[in-house]
């Protein structure tokens, strides 16, 4: 069983380019699983059927997981079992029967623009770590990068001129994204007056560094934005991901289309797109109630 596991995780590595976080994940969420099996004296993988999975979910229910756990946990059950499948080391999956909980949907939160601006305007410009947190902030804003991918460019991946930058994104997908005016001006700064003297003697490519020198990291940058926030009196939890929901929203308040905003985000699937139509629909709905007149003779009489 561990030789068919290690040959999984090289699979996912080298044929379906996971990330590390997500092969991780994968990792710990078979973990998991296999401790289940062998309480239950499961001596082989052939040996595993729908009704040992249904004692799984039921396990994983009795330990008070969130439904989004469970389903990332079966989502990488499927992966697997469908993995053995094609290796011919069993002939069915029996995963793929097992209905994961149903999720809620959420909308995404997302800043106003006068949150934003307050946001990006809160650095000092007079240090060299004020002019990479602006230039961070603002290109997260205006590209709707990951912040895996943003703590992953290299300086050749970035064209000023063009407001351009190309990114690697999930699944080793390269796609360029584009950025604005504010954006590269303030790229512009760090890259010629704030980037020299945190690079010292060190030489490397990458494009955000830390006061050592060095690549920043997603904890780091996650702190930035939770530091300027707090500054900002924004009585949200912001984070990276935030920025990429905002990114998504302004764009789709301002008439962009979805495919160009799925394009732009990285989203194989216009259905993770979709999401943000929600969001704006919602704002659709609050401006018609305020302002068409009918609608408001009918909130009034019913006051």
């Amino acid at each position: 069983m561990q030789e068919v596991f290690n040959r999984y995780l090289n699979y996912l590595k080298a044929e379906r380019n996971f990330s590390p976080y997500t092969v991780r994940n994968y990792t710990t969420d078979l973990l998991d699983f296999f401790q289940f099996v062998k309480t239950r004296g499961v001596g082989s993988l052939g040996e595993v059927d729908k009704h040992i999975l249904r004692d799984y979910l039921a396990h994983l229910s009795d330990r008070k997981l969130v439904k989004a756990s469970i389903a990332r946990k079966m989502s990488a059950l499927r992966s697997f079992f469908g993995y053995l499948v094609r290796e011919d080391i069993i002939d069915t999956n029996p995963a793929a029967a097992i209905s994961s909980p149903k999720l809620e949907k959420r909308l995404p939160s997302f800043l106003t623009v006068e949150e934003t601006v307050r946001l990006l305007t809160i650095p000092d410009l007079a240090k060299p770590e004020g002019l990479r947190d602006r230039a961070l902030m603002e290109l997260l804003y205006a590209s709707g990068l990951r912040v895996s991918e943003l703590v992953s460019l290299n300086l050749e991946q970035v064209n000023l001129e063009t407001g351009e930058v190309r990114v690697w994104g999930k699944g080793a997908k390269e796609r360029v994204v584009l950025i604005g005016k504010p954006a590269a001006a303030a790229l512009s700064a760090y890259i010629s007056e704030g980037r020299p003297k945190l690079t010292g003697k060190k030489a490397t490519g990458a494009l955000f560094l830390n006061r050592y020198g060095e690549r920043i990291i997603t904890r780091q940058v996650e702190k930035i934005l939770e530091k300027y926030a707090r500054i900002a009196g924004i009585g949200k939890r912001v984070h990276p991901h935030l920025l990429r929901h905002t990114f998504a929203t302004h764009l789709l308040d301002g008439g962009a289309d979805l495919r160009v905003v799925q394009e732009l985000l990285g989203h194989a699937d216009l259905s993770s797109t979709q999401i943000y139509t929600h969001v704006t629909k919602s704002k659709a709905k609050r401006v018609y109630l305020s302002a068409h007149p009918m609608a408001q003779e009918k909130s009034n009489e019913s006051k």
